[in-house]
């Protein structure tokens, strides 16, 4: 479909910059030039060229008319246009950079024998009084189309057109009138639909002189919008990876936007973005997700005063716990107050796929009044439904919704459905402590270790846990009739069996010349009982520890065999955990608050270990509602009056 709708628009285009060159030159002086000079003025506009239109003045059409020579007739049409539009369409598609690849797909229509038949239907066509903005929207259909059935995942999606609308709104809103140049980028630019579309809306509304800059690796959709740059004043459209090569790495930009792949792996060029040069990747993500790093990118597009709508799913929010590099990445972007305003739009909104997304609004000259603030506004009820889904689209933010959206971001204050934060608000500690956990009575292990040590080391004589005795703890011989070395004997036996001892769930027993060691579950402390079990005994408690039991593989030396060495020792229990504690900005208020929360909540003895701000933006945090429940007496005398209607139908049935 696409192939050949561009190829339709591109004739369209060329016949329309032709019409328009004779009108501008004037009819009789048209006559008068010589034909090598209009060929040469034709190439000069930079839109094209095609040999059978402009040299002998044939159309698409005019092939189709001859069914016995269309073959040839088409392929000498085609093999007419001027080089870089065959390698767009994918005249001479070669492996590797086929884009359009309307060889192959012609290919496949004459397999079918229905080649003629499917051109005509397209020659039909007559896009010449469509203007750029109104061809471009007419492309985004077709694309949508195309999209349903050739999306790869759910996160390569396209753009819809209200959504593009909403993005020129929120754009609209924050520039102005001006005799400077707006540039106008999309990193992920696909076939242009969002580019193109936002700088149409904003030429809309403005006066001021526009310029599009776009990159897309996709073979087809980079050859669609690199078709469409053309007619358009002096548009750039490139072709590449942009994480991995920028092809406008001097660049800056007034405006960015894009709508980068939602859950998409980097795994295919890691070592390229892991090896970047160029400064722009503060922190490197999960690389099953690459959105925060186009994020970054773009960030590192914007000039001094530029701003940015970006397009993303719920992840960017809040993946990644404290520490991580997608929680550092929202941590810099609050940092250097960029963000102004995360909003919600609705589920269902896109072709592929029905999950929350958000527009990140990027923005380098804020009002003074709105810095280091963040506002985020919940417009997921701010739609209308579709009479007729188109895929998994079902709702749309029409225009009265959209003016809503926009003039909420511009009041910049709190409202039924937008909340206005200090950025401080979305940051929290995560406090790591190292609890020391302690028997009934309150008692560690730790108190019975002399300073310094970290553990008391035991010299068993025998080690039991019900089932197995262990007697020796320096082991040199084995079965060679079951195993083939001691190695083998450690690997099959002892390693395994060590490994299975659990002291707070076996009655685990290790005896030594002092006593027997075991652990009390009930009290969970440490026990020491006297060797001989007399009545008398006398049962030493020792605080809360753990029975550490470790076995090692030891090689030979010049003085000791090849060995294996079993070794038990007594050890505080210590427990590593994470406190999730509201950040205060203010340093000493924070540690502050810190201590009081650990006051409240944590009972054990603990020491303070790292403490590690995140920071996730929660709109479910923000905007739940939990929802009312009814009274029971209601409940009650509903089922009561349902009980009532049923004994009454079943009465009415037995007579």
């Amino acid at each position: 479909m696409m192939p050949f709708f561009a190829l339709a628009m591109v004739e369209s285009r060329l016949v329309r910059m032709f019409d328009q060159l004779k009108a501008d030159i004037g009819k009789k002086s048209f006559e008068q030039i010589d034909k090598d000079d209009l060929y040469d003025m034709i190439r000069d506009e930079g839109q094209g060229y095609n040999i059978f239109i402009f040299e002998k003045s044939q159309s698409l059409s005019d092939i189709c008319k001859n069914d016995k020579s269309f073959d040839i007739d088409f392929e000498a049409y085609l093999n007419g246009f001027d080089g870089e539009t065959k390698d767009l369409l994918g005249v001479d598609a070669r492996k590797g950079e086929e884009f359009l690849d309307i060889t192959g797909v012609i290919a496949k229509l004459k397999a079918k024998d229905i080649l003629l038949g499917y051109t005509k239907l397209w020659a039909e066509i007559d896009l010449k009084p469509f203007n750029n903005s109104e061809i471009t929207t007419l492309e985004e259909h077709i694309k949508r189309k195309w999209a349903d059935i050739s999306a790869e995942t759910a996160g390569e999606q396209y753009t819809p057109d209200d959504v593009i609308a909403l993005i020129s709104e929120i754009i609209a809103s924050k520039i102005e009138e001006s005799d400077t140049l707006l540039k106008i980028y999309d990193c992920t630019c696909g076939g242009g639909n969002m580019l193109f579309g936002v700088e149409d809306r904003i030429n809309q509304k403005f006066k001021r002189l526009t310029q599009t800059f776009g990159q897309d690796w996709n073979d087809a959709l980079y050859a669609l919008a690199k078709i469409e740059s053309r007619f358009r004043p002096d548009s750039k459209i490139e072709y590449g990876n942009t994480l991995v090569a920028d092809k406008f790495d001097n660049d800056e930009f007034d405006v960015v936007i894009a709508n980068p792949p939602y859950g998409v792996s980097w795994s295919g060029y890691a070592k390229d973005i892991r090896n970047d040069k160029t400064g722009r990747f503060k922190f490197i993500p999960s690389i099953s997700d690459g959105q925060l790093l186009f994020m970054q990118h773009l960030i590192s597009k914007l000039d001094s005063v530029g701003m940015g709508v970006v397009v993303h799913n719920g992840s960017t929010l809040f993946s990644g716990d404290a520490g991580s590099a997608e929680s550092n990445i929202r941590k810099w972007m609050l940092d250097i107050d960029i963000v102004e305003a995360v909003i919600q739009l609705p589920t269902d909104e896109f072709y592929n796929t029905g999950i929350y997304t958000y527009l990140w609004v990027l923005n380098k000259n804020r009002q003074p009044d709105n810095t280091n603030k963040v506002m985020l506004i919940n417009a997921s009820k701010k739609f209308k439904p579709l009479k007729k889904s188109k895929g998994s689209k079902r709702k749309e933010v029409d225009k009265a919704n959209r003016l809503d959206i926009v003039a909420a971001l511009s009041a910049y204050q709190d409202n039924d459905y937008a909340k206005v934060f200090d950025k401080a608000f979305f940051y929290f500690n995560k406090q790591a402590i190292m609890l020391t956990n302690i028997d009934e009575q309150g008692n560690s292990f730790e108190s019975q270790l002399a300073e310094g040590k970290k553990s008391e080391k035991l010299v068993p004589i025998k080690l039991s846990n019900g089932e197995r005795n262990i007697t020796e703890f320096v082991i040199t011989d084995y079965d060679a009739e079951q195993f083939k070395s001691l190695a083998d004997y450690f690997a099959q036996d002892i390693k395994p069996f060590i490994a299975s001892l659990d002291y707070k769930e076996q009655p685990l027993i290790v005896t030594t010349a002092q006593g027997h060691y075991s652990f009390d579950a009930e009290q969970e402390t440490l026990v020491q009982l006297a060797i001989d079990h007399s009545p008398l005994s006398t049962i030493n408690y020792l605080g809360c520890g753990k029975i550490v039991v470790k076995s090692t593989l030891k090689k030979a030396t010049k003085k000791l065999p090849e060995r294996i060495e079993i070794t038990v020792e007594l050890t505080p229990d210590y427990q590593k955990d994470y406190e999730i504690i509201p950040f205060h900005k203010d340093e000493t208020a924070n540690q502050q608050a810190i201590a009081a929360f650990m006051v409240k909540y944590i009972s054990k003895p603990f020491r303070y270990l790292d403490n590690v701000v995140g920071v996730e933006l929660n709109f479910n945090k923000v905007f739940y509602k939990p929802e009312t429940l009814r009274p029971v007496s209601t409940i009650l005398a509903e089922i009561e009056a349902v009980d009532k209607q049923l004994s009454e139908l079943e009465a009415e049935f037995i007579l």
